[in-house]
């Protein structure tokens, strides 16, 4: 992996290495000076503070990944905040693992003389500068080459940026080329960076399948298949964990890449699965689908509401595709269509189809049960994939009102397996009831909250679900020499079912598994009504030398704690369920409403049972069905059931939906 060094690489001032973030180090050369390096924050800090010398403003940083080879800038805007001149000299540690060359370094735009030290020269150098300054932590880069410039002049309260230029080839494992990029100095630093960027550029001479961050929650764009253009912004924030970006390339219809994690040879392993589908040529013709969309027109949705709501169907109506099938009905107490049957999408009922949205008014109840009713009994061909949008801002109010009744007429009505995706807009609405209908249609549900606007959030989800790429999808895992009669060689699965995949998703899917050894992933699904399979080697490992992985682990946990979240809102609770979702948050450092005790300090973690007794009374809150707390702990509860999701899939307002992991679907 393309690793800068392993854990500060930071411009440090050497009184205070603050987060210069995968810099090097500002170390202060002035024979007078004998300020200490602070050690390692712990929480709580320490009061008083060490003295602070400088602040950083701004570090961006621009890479271009050129099939294994990086090519990175790196600038970085810092004040020294002292009452003092200082006079510093600019140290990089080399990586440990990686051959860097062309490296350049400049201050305020003017080139700076700079010599490339050996391992045993560098570590006189750092010795030097630990005696001095009276600290050890600088023996972390001990054994490193080192880059380092002559010596410069910051007068105090001056602003000076420093820019570093360099290349390197990026390490290869598990068919995933990786760049990592040290941010992770919080330990070292008091004060947040004003703004952290890292832009990132990905090109491939074969195309890119999937592109993946297991620590940040990254935005991505497609410039067809083999250009990926990723972004990551922070503000007043202090980063904890380094930047890591994976990508894998090949020309397959589907590309999947497995990584496996193992720290303890006894107990079952850890996988991850990635897979994504080839990006969509301009000249290949779309996979027909059937949209249907069920607006909400009761009294509540009058005013900005309807408006918005009116905006995002003609979003819709402007964007299917020639020769799709579609319908939009609208209820209140009554369900109206704007044709009895599907239409074919075309300029005439497109144009027909706004003339209705139009004339779409808000008043009356709301009918949620005869309005599914009607929508799904005009599905009565699977030959190709269905969606309907639901949305609603409101209770149950006409027609069938009992949330069991509803969800079971819904079940029983979906003869094609039409995918459901139910937006609530605001509080008001029966959350509870949303993510059950959703789950039984093999969908997901989303929350509009009053501050934000219906139009972007459907607009965001057509965009999403407007191309399928592969439909009714399925993955197998096989094992060699795995006796079947011990079931399957991978278990506890998230997401559990996955069903259709879209054009520029990726499926994130977790799992445990107990055998190690050569294994094989297999993926169908159809594309244009064929079935289509592809199969991927993995390699299931035994023990894992390292917790370079250990994000993989972490990942299952929050999977599996949103999925018994899940099972105990719509099943109940059950002793089993409470007693793994306290171990696993307790193990993982998971909080959530419910294992708040977590953030205690006065709490132990070790007394099982009274952590277990927290955890119980907390889950009471999970029969709330609607108002504010309700949504806002399902949609925590969706958040972890993502996490670690496609980059740039998430809604506006709802950056938590890629989850704790990093940057879901899945």
């Amino acid at each position: 992996m393309c690793r800068l060094f392993r854990s500060l690489s930071t411009a440090v001032i050497m009184l205070v290495p603050s987060l210069v973030l995968a810099q090097g180090l500002l170390v202060d050369v002035r024979p007078d000076h004998r300020y200490r390096l602070p050690r390692p924050i712990i929480i709580p800090r320490p009061d008083p503070q060490p003295p602070q010398s400088y602040k950083i403003q701004e570090l961006a940083v621009q890479a271009r990944l050129t099939d294994q080879v990086a090519r990175v800038q790196v600038s970085q805007s810092f004040v020294n905040t002292g009452s003092s001149q200082m006079e510093v000299s600019f140290v990089f540690p080399l990586p440990y693992d990686g051959a860097v060359d062309q490296m350049t370094f400049m201050l305020d735009g003017k080139e700076y003389p700079a010599e490339l030290l050996g391992a045993a020269e560098a570590r006189r150098i750092y010795e030097g500068y630990v005696r001095r300054n009276q600290d050890p932590a600088l023996l972390e880069w001990m054994g490193t080459g080192m880059f380092k410039t002559s010596v410069f002049p910051v007068p105090p309260g001056a602003k000076r940026t420093v820019t570093m230029r360099y290349s390197q080839v990026c390490r290869k494992t598990d068919g995933l080329t990786e760049w990592l990029f040290p941010l992770s100095t919080a330990k070292y630093t008091s004060h947040p960076v004003e703004r952290v960027a890292v832009d990132v550029t990905v090109q491939s001479q074969v195309p890119i399948k999937n592109v993946y961050s297991p620590t940040h929650s990254i935005e991505m764009k497609r410039e067809g298949d083999r250009t990926a253009i990723i972004n990551f912004v922070s503000t007043n924030e202090i980063p904890s964990a380094d930047f890591r970006l994976m990508f894998d390339v090949g020309d397959q219809k589907v590309g999947a890449s497995v990584m496996s994690y193992r720290p303890d040879s006894n107990d079952e392993g850890y996988l991850l699965l990635l897979v994504s589908p080839e990006i969509a040529r301009a000249s290949s013709s779309p996979i027909r689908k059937t949209v249907i969309f069920v607006v909400d027109r009761s009294g509540s949705m009058s005013g900005a509401k309807i408006e918005q709501a009116k905006g995002a169907l003609k979003f819709v109506l402007n964007n299917l595709n020639e020769g799709d099938l579609f319908n939009v009905i609208a209820y209140d107490s009554t369900v109206e269509s704007f044709k009895p049957e599907l239409q074919r999408y075309g300029e005439q009922t497109r144009g027909e189809a706004l003339g209705f949205v139009e004339g779409i008014y808000a008043g009356g109840s709301t009918n949620i049960s005869g309005a599914l009713d009607a929508a799904l009994s005009q599905l009565q061909d699977d030959s190709q994939p269905a969606y309907i949008v639901f949305l609603t801002d409101g209770l149950p109010t006409a027609g069938e009102r009992r949330e069991t009744k509803i969800v079971e007429n819904a079940r029983a009505a979906n003869k094609v397996r039409a995918r459901l995706f139910s937006l609530g807009v605001g509080y008001d609405v029966n959350s509870r009831l949303l993510e059950s209908l959703a789950r039984t249609c093999y969908g997901q549900s989303h929350y509009v909250r009053p501050n934000e606007d219906i139009e972007a959030h459907v607009s965001a989800l057509y965009r999403r679900i407007g191309a399928p790429a592969l439909v009714d999808l399925k993955i197998a895992f096989d094992l060699d020499g795995y006796p079947p009669e011990k079931g399957p060689p991978v278990s506890r699965v998230y997401p559990k079912d996955a069903y259709d995949l879209f054009a520029g998703d990726q499926l994130v899917v977790v799992g445990r598994y107990k055998q190690s050894g050569t294994a094989k992933v297999t993926i169908t699904g159809k594309v244009d009504k064929v079935e289509q399979s592809s199969d991927f080697p993995a390699e299931l490992v035994a023990s894992s030398p390292d917790d370079s992985k250990a994000f993989v682990e972490k990942l299952w946990a929050v999977r599996r704690v949103g999925e018994i979240l899940d099972e105990i809102d719509l099943q109940g609770k059950n002793d089993e369920l409470v007693n793994e979702l306290v171990a696993l948050a307790t193990k993982h450092g998971i909080l959530t409403p419910y294992t708040s005790f977590l953030a205690d300090e006065m709490a132990d973690v070790r007394d099982v049972a009274e952590s277990r007794r927290r955890a119980d009374l907390s889950l009471f809150s999970l029969q709330e069905t609607s108002g504010e707390a309700a949504v806002a702990q399902r949609m925590m509860r969706n958040s972890l059931k993502r996490a670690g999701g496609a980059p740039g899939s998430g809604f506006p307002g709802s950056g938590a939906d890629r989850g704790a992991m990093g940057g879901g679907y899945g």
